[in-house]
C-alpha cells in the first residue's frame, strides 16, 4: 500500500502460504488446546482437592499449569476462529490486549519455572533448610514479583506501539498479535520498539540462566550422595522439571530468533512453530508430571477409581 493510515482493526491471516489448508491444520491445533486444557485442569483439581500434595513444590505446578491454561487460551480460540470461520479481524485495542496477555503469561511462565528449580535446589542442596526458606509467606511474594515483572515489562511495548503516528497495513502475517508482526506494521522508526523487545526477551530468557546455574549445584549435591539409591531418587524429583523447562525455552529460543533472523525460514514455518510453542509445551507439562511424579499419579488414580 502507498498511503498510511492509524488501524481501527487488523486482520490476523492465520498462517501464511497455507490458507487453504486451514481447516486440516485446525485438527492438530483443536486437539492441542483440548489436550491441554482438560490436563492442566486435572493437575490443578488433584493438587486443590489432594491435602498431602499441599506442599510447595505442588502449589508452584499447581500455578504453572493455571498459568498453561490461560496462555493457551489467550490464544487459541482467535486462531480456531480463523481456521473455522475466517474470523480474522481483531481490534486495535482488542490486538494489544491479547498481545499483552500472550507475552504476560509467557513471562510469568518463565517465573514460575525458575521457582521451581529454586525450590528444587533448596530441597536437594540445602534439605535441613527448606521448610525456613519455602515458606507459606514467600510463595505469594514471588506471584506478586511475577506479576509487577511482567506489567514492568510488556506494558510500554504497547505505549510505544500506541505513539506509531500511522501504519503501513492493517493485515498482521501471523496467528495471533505477536509484538514484532505488529510492530513491523508501522509507518514508522521501529528502533526503539525492537531493542525494547529485545530488552524483554532477554530479561525473561535471563531466567534460564539461573535455572541452569542452579541445576549444575543440584547436580553437584546429587553426586555427593552416599548411595545410588539416594541419588536415583534426587535426580528422579527434577526429571519432571528439566523436561517441561527444557521444552518451553527450546521452543522459545527458537521462535524468538527465527522472527527476527530468519529470513530464509519460509513464513509458514515460522508461524507453525510460533503457534505450536503456545500450545506443545502447556498440553505436555502436565503429562510430563502426571506420569514423572508418583504422588500425582496416585491421586488421579484414586480419583479416576472413585468415578467407576
Amino acid at each position: 500500500m502507498n498511503s498510511t493510515f492509524y488501524p481501527t482493526y487488523f486482520l490476523l491471516v492465520g498462517i501464511p502460504g497455507l490458507e487453504h489448508e486451514h481447516i486440516w491444520i485446525s485438527i492438530p491445533f483443536c486437539i492441542l488446546y483440548i489436550l491441554a486444557l482438560l490436563g492442566n485442569i486435572m493437575v490443578m483439581v488433584v493438587i486443590i482437592t489432594s491435602p498431602r500434595l499441599h506442599q510447595p513444590m505442588f502449589i508452584f505446578l499447581s500455578m504453572l499449569v493455571f498459568n498453561d491454561g490461560l496462555l493457551s487460551t489467550s490464544f487459541a480460540p482467535k486462531i480456531l476462529s480463523i481456521f473455522w470461520f475466517n474470523n480474522r479481524a481483531i481490534s486495535f485495542n482488542g490486538c494489544l490486549l491479547q498481545m499483552f496477555f500472550i507475552h504476560s503469561f509467557g513471562s510469568f511462565e518463565s517465573g514460575f519455572l525458575l521457582s521451581m528449580a529454586y525450590d528444587r535446589y533448596i530441597a536437594i542442596y540445602k534439605p535441613l533448610r527448606y521448610n525456613s526458606i519455602i515458606t507459606t509467606r514467600l510463595i505469594p511474594r514471588l506471584v506478586i514479583v511475577f506479576v509487577v515483572r511482567a506489567v514492568v515489562l510488556v506494558g510500554p511495548c504497547l505505549v510505544l506501539i500506541k505513539r506509531f503516528p500511522a501504519f503501513k497495513t492493517n493485515v498482521i502475517a501471523h496467528s495471533y498479535c505477536e509484538h514484532m508482526a505488529v510492530v513491523k506494521l508501522a509507518a514508522a522508526d521501529i528502533r526503539v520498539n525492537s531493542i525494547y523487545g529485545l530488552f524483554v526477551a532477554f530479561i525473561v530468557i535471563g531466567d534460564l540462566l539461573f535455572i541452569f546455574f542452579s541445576y549444575i549445584m543440584i547436580f553437584n549435591a546429587v553426586f555427593r550422595l552416599p548411595s545410588k539409591d539416594a541419588r536415583l531418587k534426587a535426580f528422579n524429583t527434577c526429571t519432571p522439571h528439566m523436561c517441561v523447562f527444557l521444552s518451553f525455552y527450546s521452543m522459545a529460543i527458537f521462535s524468538f530468533l527465527s522472527h527476527r533472523y530468519g529470513e530464509k525460514i519460509p513464513p509458514y514455518v515460522h508461524i507453525i512453530f510460533s503457534d505450536s510453542y503456545l500450545l506443545v509445551p502447556p498440553m505436555l507439562n502436565p503429562l510430563i508430571y502426571g506420569i514423572k511424579t508418583t504422588l500425582i499419579r496416585e491421586e488421579i488414580w484414586k480419583i479416576l477409581k472413585k468415578t467407576q
